[in-house]
């Protein structure tokens, strides 16, 4: 049977193989088809920018915060409207044509750079998608590649939505993205490449950290209410602060309630949005349990970034996306970089809502990025050196609806009573309603926020890598179990082993567009590898069954 799409850039991927008749997330293909255009013409664009700064000429930020939406836009669940994709395709074809006229030569150009929209798009489409590269080693690096580079765009955008830019980090972006269209390139140069994207992710990592904090504050421990209030509410999803900053400055007093929901949780550990009123707690639970919460949180949802599931008709209507999110027949509220969107819409239609059912009652804590643990530095190393605390686990990442990933949830309760968790990332949903107690006042799952703040828990294990005076920061007591969905996880994997980290467990299962040539590599220099059972990865780790 003929493929109609083919993509395997999430987890979930069909057969962990790759989505050939629809995507498991809901991505029809001719979603996929504009999708795939969509990366080709950001390629095309990045290798005329590429060539720009090789004549010495400068690119305009508008343009590099062009490539990183259109990267975002690609991300798994984040963007289902076929005819936004097809604008950001004839945006980027246009802005392409000016930046072309600016070159002295283009002679050495690729194709994708010189393709001017002519013909067939959906036709162009089968050309050039992931199986156009027919070396399966150099495919399975590309795709490694394209998709750090699509999780680095991610940090970047939410850093460009606060006004900050490294135009360090645009610049590597665009010339990976030129690269994966070189054919002349070995395979140890992509592995290469590939290495320094994880590089950049730091950098990208670091940008939105700063650009965060510097907004915001630093994190603080937090105690955040699961319960519901008497108003109206508007529900919050994805990962973009800045969206939720103007919301809640627009619903104060209307009578409107906000509640966080999945990624959007760190929300509440942030200074800033404290002083909000009507921001209420955080509504259900990791994103892809929305169909039922949703449904029953009665009011609106603001969309800002992924994770979409294709919403039931019973709360379609009620379903906001904005930003580089998108779904047929969903209204969306536009705004550019810089400007104040306009949520009267979304609260006007809140008013007329009932109050959230309730679902749950009771508090999480959180709040543990970079800052707060400095601040407990004294009271951590302590613990460690007096045996209180014998390992950290790093069980950062994202969760996602396999059976499988039961699996951290037995994990997290299988650990010994001397662990203490680090955590970024909607994974956490799986083990932070847990009772696990504490370390002497130390909680035993210290969770740093979203996947975007995975830069807290490198800066953590550098930091006691420097407390305690190693030279190694696989010397540290710290485990890697980590789980992925999307391509924010590849950057953080990529930027880790950047960092020298070895002996990553990754799972539930590795990543379908490792093929076997690209997985040793990895293996036989970082040492990953994938989950095993409850009870054999207890023993592996801690040599002990509890």
């Amino acid at each position: 049977m003929d493929k109609k799409m083919f993509c395997y850039q999430c987890q979930e991927t069909a057969g962990c193989k790759g989505c050939t008749m629809v995507g498991v997330c809901g991505k029809e293909p001719d979603v996929a088809a504009m999708q795939d255009l969509l990366v080709y013409v950001t390629r095309g664009i990045s290798a005329v920018t590429s060539a720009l700064r090789k004549e010495g000429k400068s690119v305009a930020p508008e343009i590099n915060h062009l490539i990183t939406f259109n990267l975002f836009t690609t991300i798994t669940n984040a963007n289902f409207d076929k005819e936004s994709i097809k604008a950001r395709v004839r945006v980027t074809l246009d802005a392409k044509e000016k930046l072309l006229s600016q070159l002295n030569s283009t002679k050495d150009l690729p194709e994708a750079a010189l393709w001017d929209g002519s013909g067939d798009w959906e036709a162009k489409a089968k050309t050039v998608g992931v199986l156009s590269t027919e070396n399966e080693d150099v495919r399975s690096l590309r795709e490694l590649i394209t998709y750090g580079v699509k999780g680095l765009s991610a940090y970047s955008k939410h850093a460009n939505a606060l006004l900050h830019d490294d135009e360090d980090v645009d610049i590597f972006i665009q010339r990976a993205l030129a690269a994966t269209l070189d054919d002349s390139l070995s395979i140890d140069e992509l592995v290469a490449l590939t290495l320094e994207t994880g590089k950049y992710g730091v950098s990208g990592m670091a940008l939105l950290d700063k650009a965060n904090t510097d907004a915001y504050g630093n994190p603080e421990i937090t105690k955040v209410n699961i319960g519901v209030g008497k108003n109206p509410g508007i529900l919050v999803s994805g990962h973009d602060l800045r969206d939720l900053e103007m919301l809640l400055e627009q619903t104060q007093g209307t009578g409107v309630d906000v509640y966080t929901h999945s990624e959007m949780l760190p929300a509440h550990y942030y200074p800033a949005f404290k002083k909000y009123p009507n921001f209420i707690g955080n509504y259900g639970n990791a994103w892809w349990k929305q169909k039922e919460e949703f449904e029953a949180f009665n009011g609106p949802i603001l969309m800002t970034t992924n994770c979409i599931v294709p919403p039931k008709d019973s709360y379609k209507d009620r379903l906001y996306t904005t930003g580089a999110t998108g779904y047929p027949g969903c209204k969306y509220i536009p705004g550019e970089i810089g400007e104040k969107k306009d949520f009267s819409a979304i609260i006007e239609h809140a008013k007329k809502c009932a109050p959230p059912t309730e679902i749950e009652k009771g508090e999480i804590i959180g709040g543990f990025a970079h800052a707060q643990v400095f601040a407990l530095a004294d009271k951590v190393v302590d613990a460690v050196k007096s045996g209180a605390i014998k390992k950290f686990v790093v069980m950062g990442g994202c969760d996602g609806r396999m059976k499988s990933r039961d699996y951290y949830t037995e994990f997290a309760k299988a650990l010994p009573k001397d662990t203490v968790i680090l955590t970024a990332g909607c994974a956490k949903y799986r083990y932070n309603k847990l009772n696990l107690g504490d370390i002497g006042g130390i909680p035993r799952v210290l969770d740093a926020g979203q996947c975007n703040d995975s830069y807290s828990l490198a800066v953590i294990a550098l930091k006691l890598k420097e407390i305690f005076g190693l030279d190694d920061i696989n010397d540290l007591p710290i485990v890697y179990n980590i789980a992925w969905y999307e391509q924010k996880a590849v950057i953080v994997l990529l930027a880790l082993l950047y960092l020298g980290v070895k002996n990553i467990h990754l799972g539930p299962t590795l990543p379908a567009f490792l093929n076997p040539t690209v997985t040793n590599v990895l293996v036989e220099k970082f040492g990953i590898s994938g989950v095993g059972t409850v009870e054999d990865d207890i023993k592996l780790f801690f040599g002990e069954s509890k």
